[in-house]
């Protein structure tokens, strides 16, 4: 089975991201699920990203790279939104790397220091009208490295919901989140 370091939204470490992370344990994988945001959970977007921003970014992402000291290297990283960008980091360029899942957004992987690294299979998925994973760059960045790495797979959803795999959130969609789950634990079942 695999083990996976699964990096939360802007909401916060919400509850419909520990229900997600308890389906994969159901499956038989090992799950760590940190808060990025030390206990903060918001209820609107906007407020969690303006908490994203006043904290800044980079320290998002520290957060992140300290949540995988300790852990073995041979995780999946994955992510939901804002938690892509430490998945994808630490996906790119920590040793050991089994795979990433990158659920609502996909930074371009320049971002990180280059091209993707060989030997890491990842899944992208999104919503195909979601003004957010389309509008802001994400869409291009997931088609980009869905062409250039050599085991890449990009999901997308019919659909205009940012949050649509957390079922917390009014932007749950079911069937699609029903679908990502399947495609995430065969993913997970792959690479373990």
């Amino acid at each position: 089975m695999a083990e996976v370091l699964l990096f939360h939204h802007a909401h916060g470490l919400t509850s419909g991201v520990r229900v997600f992370a308890e389906e994969l344990r159901r499956a038989g994988h090992t799950v760590h699920v940190p808060d990025l945001f030390e206990g903060q959970v918001f209820a609107g977007l906007e407020e969690g990203v303006a908490y994203a921003q006043k904290t800044g970014f980079d320290a998002i992402a520290e957060r992140g790279r300290a949540a995988a000291e300790g852990l073995p290297g041979e995780l999946v990283y994955a992510g939901f939104s804002l938690g892509v960008m430490p998945a994808q980091l630490l996906a790119q360029t920590r040793a050991g790397a089994k795979g990433a899942v990158l659920v609502h957004a996909c930074v371009p992987t320049a971002e990180f220091g280059g091209g993707w690294p060989d030997g890491v299979p990842v899944q992208v998925h999104g919503m195909d009208a979601d003004p957010f994973f389309v509008d802001e760059g994400d869409l291009a960045a997931a088609r980009a490295l869905a062409e250039t790495a050599a085991d890449a797979e990009l999901f997308l959803y019919p659909g205009d919901k940012h949050l649509f795999a957390d079922p917390s959130l009014p932007a749950y969609d079911e069937p699609a989140a029903t679908l990502l789950t399947e495609r995430v634990l065969g993913f997970l079942d792959r690479v373990a």
